[in-house]
């Protein structure tokens, strides 16, 4: 086992967490230098580590970069058509109290699963607040499963960019991942969302009236005490109404689900005709399938869909379709940069020869590599603050170990490392300060609500994947 490589691998991790946590350096730019100290101090030759690094730019980007781009088109038409209105109006208005956490946790699943976590936390805020106004229940019991059932989405089920960047690194099937990713996400939503939610509203009493978004929609602390006509059911009409001008007729509940999950079933479909031809990949059926089931494909199928579901049919033009899908790209194009150098370090550490070093020595020491997955994104997670810098090194390292393991278990592997990348956001996170902003906490009930239910989340997770390992 060569220790010197596994010495440079930390030492040019340590450098990407100081340049981001210290210098408050771009992650994209402490991605290119931390991939410069890794290739000169591993012995590659300044040329090699630039092919090398534009490589895996390249690679990373030509399959996770486009279905970043076609989840952030689709999710901009279901928010600007109305469509994620109707899916909160249908699921919310007239619920009683009770089940409200439930639906909320519901919800945010729904319309988190081809958004980012960012943009579906700034459409259900208002919402959140809303709900929590009407319904008279604490803030924290409307928020936590909110932010579960989003955060979760965007850890474990693709086509989120953490998911889609650990399965290219591991070279795992999507279709599975996908399968596992959402048989573990439920309890875990479950567990961190609604039941944790009881917990939290007790330690962290805050009323809807304490956000600031309260103020903006006229919610007062008179509005969290007196009783409503309602009674025990909330009232009709929960998202407000489409904002958007040019929406004549928004899309029907039905239309909505059914656009959103097309994708999804198309890539879960693929995997159950995997299974069920698992000796006949020359089977006709099953590469038709396999063709509608691939990621690129099936997500550029949903995106045509939603062009008629959530386009033409609500009473948008082809031109202002066509403007809708320009501006969706804009505000990712961070995501693009950090996406593309975490690729380029990833290949950076397995060109130099860390991943086969670290499978080596993951084998002499008999450490779990599900476990050794999971607990190396949890300590990038925690030093950089960055879920996807944190997916994208920890898959880079575990790259050599993935190379023998059977699909099921490098599916396994990825969700791991997606669990781990979830854990404990605190200061060094904007997730972090945006929870705190936008519900008017402090500093110490944002750690014991928002960066708790990070915890849990990933604990939980990162259990239920090790119990389904057990069996696969």
């Amino acid at each position: 086992m060569d220790t010197r490589l596994i010495i440079v691998a930390v030492i040019s991790i340590a450098v990407i967490v100081l340049l981001i946590a210290w210098l408050k350096m771009h992650p994209f730019l402490a991605l290119i230098l931390g991939s410069a100290v890794l290739s000169i101090a591993g012995g590659v030759s300044a040329a090699d580590s630039v092919v090398n690094f534009e490589k895996g730019v390249g690679d990373t980007l030509k399959e996770v970069g486009l279905l970043i781009a076609l989840g952030a088109m689709l999710g901009k038409l279901l928010a600007d058509s109305g469509g994620a209105d109707r899916v909160v109006d249908k699921l919310l208005s007239g619920a009683r109290k009770s089940a409200v956490p439930w639906l909320m946790a519901l919800v945010a699943a729904i319309i988190g699963l081809p958004m980012f976590f960012e943009i579906g936390l700034v459409l259900l805020l208002p919402v959140i607040v809303l709900v929590a106004s009407r319904s008279k229940l604490p803030l924290m019991k409307v928020g936590i499963p909110a932010l579960a059932g989003l955060s979760v989405l965007h850890g474990l089920v693709p086509p989120h960019p953490g998911p889609l960047i650990a399965i290219d690194a591991l070279n795992a099937p999507l279709g599975l991942t996908l399968a596992f990713g959402l048989l573990v996400a439920i309890p875990t939503v479950i567990i961190c969302g609604p039941l944790f939610a009881i917990i939290a509203a007790r330690w962290v009493p805050v009323s809807a009236a304490n956000a600031p978004l309260a103020q903006t929609a006229g919610i007062t602390a008179d509005d969290d005490t007196t009783d409503n006509s309602a009674g025990d059911r909330l009232d009709s009409g929960i998202s407000g109404g489409v904002a958007d001008k040019d929406v004549k007729r928004p899309p029907s509940f039905l239309v909505t689900v059914l656009t959103i999950l097309f994708p999804v079933v198309l890539m879960l479909i693929r995997a159950i005709f995997d299974v069920i031809w698992a000796d006949s990949p020359d089977n006709g059926v099953r590469k038709f399938f396999d063709f509608l089931g691939e990621p690129l494909v099936a997500m550029t199928l949903a995106v045509l869909l939603a062009m008629v579901t959530f386009g033409y049919s609500v009473g948008f033009t082809g031109n202002s379709i066509s403007k809708r899908l320009t501006a969706s790209v804009g505000p990712i194009a961070s995501v693009f940069l950090i996406v593309g150098a975490g690729g380029g370090f990833k290949q950076s550490l397995i060109s130099a020869g860390v991943g086969d070093t670290v499978a080596k020595a993951a084998v002499s020491l008999g450490v779990s590599t599900l476990l050794l997955g999971f607990l190396l994104a949890v300590v990038i997670r925690v030093a950089t603050g960055s879920a996807t810098v944190a997916t994208t090194t920890a898959a880079g390292i575990m790259a050599g170990l993935a190379t023998g393991l059977p699909p099921s278990q490098a599916a396994l592997l990825a969700l791991a490392i997606g669990a781990g990348s979830l854990f404990l956001s605190h200061v060094n996170d904007a997730g972090f300060w945006l929870v705190k902003e936008s519900f008017g906490l402090t500093v110490g009930q944002t750690f014991k609500t928002w960066s708790l239910m990070e915890c849990l989340i990933s604990v939980i997770g990162f259990g239920g994947v090790a119990l389904l390992w057990l069996f696969v």
